[in-house]
């Protein structure tokens, strides 16, 4: 009994080691995706300052004109940044989605995020960030880029807060007990479920997940 319990903690401690070191290269991920933004932003930024600085020598206030119309039209498309009404939420779901969309993988969210919650910011974020990075990693088993989508839907229901994250899969999946599914060869991925699971049932929430023709989808009710 006392060998099985040994090789049963050890085989828990590398499993968790093995999610924690997923976890740090997700980051990591998103790290750096976020300052090749800033590097792009900036080297934009200097070229547009020499555009214009370029028409205003020459005196062409008509040309700036038009150059400024245009800046801020590039603008308004590419402002896609999410705002809840939650700093914390806002931060892991616009660095999750930023990275997500690197991927090839088509993202359409909408999320709004009540002032007052029951549940912690932080367990929350926790939530969120899991249910992100285990969609994404079913995407990616999925062959054509064409394929892969990941839609998320935060907001209230029923006077609680929904959240919803459908995805594409690709590859397998398993049913274990009554709701947990997971790929099949992604012990991180299981450790996701459940995390999600546990702060669900810290708050007397509800999860509901379902599988079918190559959609993975994730419910979640938490009272407010």
């Amino acid at each position: 009994m006392g060998l099985m319990n040994m090789l049963f903690g050890r085989m828990l401690d590398r499993r968790i080691s093995a999610f924690q070191h997923d976890l740090i290269l997700k980051h990591c991920d998103e790290v750096q995706h976020m300052y090749n933004q800033m590097r792009g932003w900036r080297h934009d930024y200097h070229n547009h300052i020499q555009t214009m600085k370029a028409h205003l020598a020459l005196g062409q206030t008509a040309a700036l004109d038009d150059y400024l119309n245009q800046l801020d039209s590039d603008l308004s498309a590419v402002d896609t940044v999410l705002q809840t009404g939650n700093v914390m939420v806002d931060a892991i779901l616009n660095s999750k989605l930023s990275l997500i969309a690197t991927k090839s993988i088509a993202v359409n969210a909408k999320a709004v995020v009540p002032d007052k919650l029951r549940v912690s910011e932080i367990d929350l974020c926790v939530m969120i960030g899991n249910l992100l990075d285990n969609a994404m990693e079913a995407c990616l088993k999925q062959a054509l880029p064409s394929n892969r989508f990941i839609r998320v839907y935060i907001g209230i229901l029923k006077q609680q807060l929904y959240i919803s994250v459908a995805n594409s899969v690709g590859g397998d999946v398993i049913r274990s007990g009554k709701s947990f599914l997971t790929t099949k060869d992604s012990d991180t991925h299981g450790f996701g479920l459940m995390r999600i699971d546990r702060i669900a049932d810290k708050y007397n929430g509800y999860v509901n997940r379902q599988h079918e023709e190559g959609v993975f989808a994730t419910e979640i009710m938490l009272p407010l």
